[in-house]
């Protein structure tokens, strides 16, 4: 930190050397005996917030929750934060939450975004949800801002929410939608290459993401019982065959293939970003390959750092509060 308080960019996470192994960082930030002592500290940013339902366009909804600084008693923020989890995660992450309390104290509102089905938003939309469907994205960020014009607007996302983020920044200009700043948290970059880590790394992650997706099936099924019969999917066992399935039979793909690549940021789908955008992976990352950052476009405006630790969106240094990562964001979006 400064001697003002505020947190510097550094570019580089040391864990404990209890901490380094990237199993660790991938799942001790989140496991469930955390959740009180996050939320306690997050109590502010939980009491204070309220649902903001977002029209994307198109007739999709989808479902924030945001915390102003005026709804914790201060003076109106002049800079907004927009969090998105990863995938079959939810606003009520714990790395969401906690991110969310550091931006809100220091003088940010914090708007908590669910993507399609995550959260309680299974009854929002008919269409089931699928990582491609990035114009509804691009609406509720164009969305929040037209609902805050006089506000700055930053982006972070973590996992698939990082993809969807730095996509969104590709197309911010073409939209309409000025940012600050955008951070991406171990994002997808190849999902093919994700899919076969996930498949046939450690078996904790494929029955973790299983089981975490058949239950969100089992939500979409109850709030749409008259369009969906996923009987099959949900005897399904693994991550490929039930993408598969899903995408062929309501994606509208013609191929699990088809679909990957439909979400990749690799080539030159990252060229457009106009704003400063940075991405902060780890090449330990037992479940993004590092190496596909050397297979993205590097406009100007983009910015990669690589950190030897870190896992999956760990980064967790054991310190009081927050995490190294939620540190990194927040300087980051105070150009630290």
């Amino acid at each position: 930190m400064s001697p003002t308080g505020e947190f510097r960019t550094s570019g580089d996470f040391r864990p404990p050397a209890w901490l380094t192994n990237r199993h660790a960082q991938s799942v001790f930030p989140s496991l469930p005996f955390r959740r009180p002592g996050v939320e306690r500290r997050c109590r502010e940013l939980i009491r204070a917030s309220r649902p903001l339902l977002l029209d994307c366009g198109d007739g999709v909804r989808l479902l924030a929750h945001e915390t102003t600084q005026q709804g914790v008693g201060r003076a109106p923020a002049k800079r907004l934060a927009v969090l998105l989890h990863g995938w079959e995660g939810s606003a009520q992450s714990l790395y969401v939450l906690s991110l969310g309390q550091l931006l809100l104290d220091h003088d940010f509102d914090v708007v908590r975004l669910n993507l399609r089905d995550h959260g309680d938003s299974h009854h929002l939309n008919p269409e089931i949800f699928h990582s491609c469907r990035i114009a509804e994205v691009v609406g509720a960020v164009k969305r929040i801002q037209a609902l805050n014009p006089e506000r700055g607007i930053n982006l972070a996302g973590f996992s698939l929410g990082g993809n969807f983020f730095l996509r969104v920044a590709a197309r911010a200009r073409d939209a309409g939608i000025d940012l600050e700043r955008v951070v991406a948290v171990c994002p997808v970059l190849d999902p093919g290459h994700t899919l076969v880590r996930l498949e046939g790394g450690w078996a904790l992650y494929r029955k973790y993401f299983v089981w975490k997706w058949q239950r969100s099936l089992k939500k979409r099924q109850l709030a749409w019982p008259q369009l969906y019969d996923l009987g099959a999917v949900q005897a399904l066992d693994n991550l490929t065959d039930m993408t598969d399935h899903l995408v062929r039979t309501y994606g509208g793909y013609p191929s699990l293939q088809q679909y990957l690549q439909g979400y990749a940021i690799t080539g030159d789908v990252l060229g457009s970003i106009a704003h400063p955008t940075r991405i902060i992976s780890a090449d330990d990352d037992p479940i993004i390959p590092a190496e596909d950052l050397d297979r993205i476009a590097r406009p100007a405006a983009l910015t990669v750092t690589r950190t030897s630790f870190g896992g999956h969106c760990g980064f967790y240094d054991a310190r009081p509060g927050g995490t190294w990562i939620e540190r990194e964001v927040y300087a980051t979006f105070a150009g630290a």
